[in-house]
């Protein structure tokens, strides 16, 4: 409730900050007022807030007594385990009526006990994965498993797909028969070969099944260097990029519409797409070169000649611009879970990248 002094206070602090050019909603918005609210004291500045004050208390309250019999029982070693949604049949079965089930559920609450009440562990509280960064490529790689239909049902292929985060080329792959630790570390250990990983060098993510964090899978991580990070269990949000792969592969106008007919048919078709996509296809997150130009480090000179086209253009016909050119600049710096802080001053979020570019 607002007292009328309150009131007044608000009114002309609303009418100062519109005066001096700002809206309405917008200065409610900023006091947490309504704009409703504001038009209703407006209507008689000298009229205070008429509700009751009195707090009325319900006649069938329960008593302290009560309330402590309640808890007594529920923590009774006959009903410590169960919920009171057990525990109030078993009552009356003994001929006892303590409550109804909402009081005992509403007591429990209030004494903070309405929680899990068996043995089954509590719910484990998961911090968001380290922030990481990539600047140039064979520096962060992220990877992960998807189904591939075949024609029986309730049986897949499995795609195992690495790829590259700084410039989303896909860096090696493979399609079998079934998931293991064994079999993704094979993968990773031809890709390192091939793309001549150095120790520390990688940083691989990926989510948290069982191929993933394997015993053969973390020891072949070890023996070849690679740094592991994982995302948070059932938490794909963590895992952005390999998701955003298999939904462009999936949505493919080639993907087959019923099922791959055989293991051999499955490779050829992700060899195909793998060149597609690495050598064809212009990303968007990239200002639209290729996955290969960018991680060869093509990109700076075919964007810069980009430029000098738009550039040229806008010399023969400036009236057809009405400001700068289309941004033809490289991307730098690619974040992976990137940390977030609130503005002070606009209390939207940024990244990290987007603070230390503003500054």
């Amino acid at each position: 409730m607002t007292c009328l002094a309150e009131r007044r206070q608000t009114l002309a602090l609303v009418a100062e900050a519109v005066s001096h050019g700002a809206r309405r909603w917008r200065a409610c918005h900023t006091i947490d007022l309504t704009v409703r609210t504001l038009q209703r004291w407006q209507l008689d500045v000298d009229q205070g807030d008429l509700r009751s004050v009195r707090v009325q208390a319900p006649a069938n309250k329960l008593t302290e007594l009560e309330r402590q019999r309640i808890l007594t029982v529920a923590n009774s070693e006959e009903f410590a385990h169960l919920p009171p949604s057990q525990i109030v049949p078993r009552l009356t079965d003994q001929g006892s009526y303590v409550a109804s089930e909402s009081s005992f559920y509403r007591v429990l609450k209030s004494a903070n006990q309405l929680k899990r009440r068996g043995r089954e562990r509590a719910p484990q509280r998961r911090s968001k994965p380290r922030a990481l960064m990539a600047s140039g490529p064979n520096q962060l790689y992220s990877w992960d498993i998807t189904y591939l239909p075949t024609p029986v049902k309730g049986i897949y292929f499995y795609l195992y797909l690495v790829m590259d985060i700084y410039s989303r080329k896909i860096v090696g792959g493979q399609v079998y028969e079934v998931e293991s630790s064994e079999l993704a570390g094979e993968v990773l250990r031809d890709i390192c070969e091939r793309e001549r990983i150095r120790p520390n060098q990688v940083v691989l993510h990926s989510d948290n099944g069982s191929p993933m964090k394997g015993a053969t899978m973390l020891a072949t991580l070890q023996a070849l260097g690679v740094v592991a990070s994982f995302s948070r269990p059932a938490v794909s949000n963590d895992n952005p990029y390999s998701e955003s792969l298999f939904r462009t592969l999936k949505y493919r106008p080639a993907y087959p519409n019923l099922a791959f007919r055989d293991l051999l048919e499955a490779r050829q078709w992700v060899a195909v797409f793998t060149q597609w996509y690495n050598h064809e296809h212009r990303h968007s997150a990239i200002r639209f070169v290729t996955p290969a130009q960018r991680h060869g480090g093509l990109d700076t000179a075919l964007l810069s000649k980009r430029d000098a086209v738009y550039d040229e253009a806008r010399q023969r016909h400036p009236a057809r611009w009405s400001g700068r050119t289309r941004n033809w600049t490289p991307i730098g710096i690619v974040h992976l879970n990137p940390d977030r802080q609130a503005d002070e001053k606009t209390g939207l979020q940024a990244s990290q990248f987007e603070l230390k570019k503003a500054a």
